[in-house]
């Protein structure tokens, strides 16, 4: 089967965002050790939009920035180094204990010592998007979108952005955008919310063309029973998610693909990775395969990146897996949280096992 895409659209991919800074520690060590940092820019839903933005594919960005701030003119300079177009407000900071941009401070592990992540989101600018800032009619009508990228992440941010997402999903629909959603849950957002995050949640899917998350994802956020085949190998894992399918797909007829990685932890630096697909009927598994693990965090953003550039191509379903398999192993190997492919021979480089040099 074929996704059928919007024709005569500006944009390819279209992503709301929360961009922030992220903040790690040199050579692999923990943070409470080290005394030198790097400092880059990250949001989940920039890292999946960034596969396509380096493959020449127009993207556009709608995030919300701290006026006057140095460290929002870092994150307007990186998005225009990824080739994205960007929307949004300044936001006036109001004094020091006002508005400010997310910070991730990363311990990446290394070898038998696992990450550790610190979120510090306290007084997040990205938490008050709402649909007044931007012009719907002419962002998905008149500009044209052929696919908008939504995470549970930026929906469950706060009660704004929940509301921004659902009318993003709306205003999609009306104009023929096709919707990707990858539910993303994280308890800390859902605590004190669960009723009205399950609505939200609900009525996005019940929209997308395409759904992304694990089996917890699929329980925690919409609801959906869990696998009756269990257990803890990745062999139980791809059946239980097969079955459990059956069932979004009844709860969530609209939807037409679904996907979700499979990742074994070996080290810090070895793991085993690979992915489960269905489309229409079928499924494709991409059977865990070795990788080598720089930084665990985006392999699972770099995968979605390029089952949806994929997907925008308009290549064969089992290429969907595969390309979105081997951006999500380049970006592990990245010290930026995002894959940046130099062409897509180098992802089906990634694909085919092929390492060897290039001259």
């Amino acid at each position: 089967m074929s996704i059928d895409l919007k024709k005569n659209c500006r944009y390819s991919l279209l992503v709301p965002t929360s961009m922030g800074l992220r903040v790690l520690p040199e050579a692999g060590q923990p943070v409470h050790a080290s005394d030198t940092f790097r400092m880059t820019v990250t949001s989940a839903e920039s890292n999946v939009a960034s596969v396509a933005s380096h493959l020449g594919m127009p993207v556009k960005v709608l995030t919300a920035f701290v006026k006057g701030s140095p460290l929002a003119r870092k994150i307007k300079d990186n998005l225009a180094s990824r080739h994205m177009d960007v929307e949004g407000p300044d936001i006036a900071p109001d004094g020091p204990w006002g508005v400010r941009h997310q910070i991730n401070v990363a311990d990446c592990g290394y070898g038998s010592r696992g990450p550790r992540v610190y979120n510090d989101r306290a007084g997040e600018v990205g938490r008050l998007l709402t649909t007044g800032y931007f012009d719907l009619d002419r962002i998905f009508g008149e500009e044209g979108v052929q696919i908008i990228h939504l995470s549970g992440l930026i929906g469950a941010l706060s009660g704004e952005t929940s509301r921004f997402c659902l009318d993003l999903a709306r205003a999609a629909k009306n104009h023929g955008t096709r919707i990707s959603f990858d539910l993303n849950h994280r308890a800390s957002f859902w605590k004190g919310r669960e009723d009205d995050l399950h609505a939200v949640f609900s009525e996005i899917a019940s929209m997308a063309d395409i759904l992304v998350g694990n089996e917890e994802d699929f329980q925690l956020c919409l609801g959906i029973r869990g696998p009756e085949a269990g257990g803890r190998d990745l062999a139980a894992k791809i059946e239980g998610f097969k079955e459990m399918i059956g069932r979004v797909k009844e709860s969530f007829p609209d939807a037409s693909v679904f996907a979700t990685t499979l990742r074994q932890v070996v080290s810090a630096n070895h793991h085993l990775w690979g992915a489960v697909m269905a489309e229409g009927d079928r499924f494709h598994v991409v059977q865990p395969r070795d990788i080598t693990v720089l930084d665990r965090i985006g392999g699972g953003d770099g995968f979605v990146g390029g089952m949806l550039y994929a997907i925008l191509k308009g290549w064969d379903p089992e290429q969907w897996i595969q390309f979105g398999w081997a951006t999500g192993a380049l970006a592990v190997t990245m010290l930026t949280d995002y894959a940046q492919p130099a062409d897509e021979e180098e992802v089906w480089s990634i694909w085919e096992g092929n390492a060897r040099v290039k001259r």
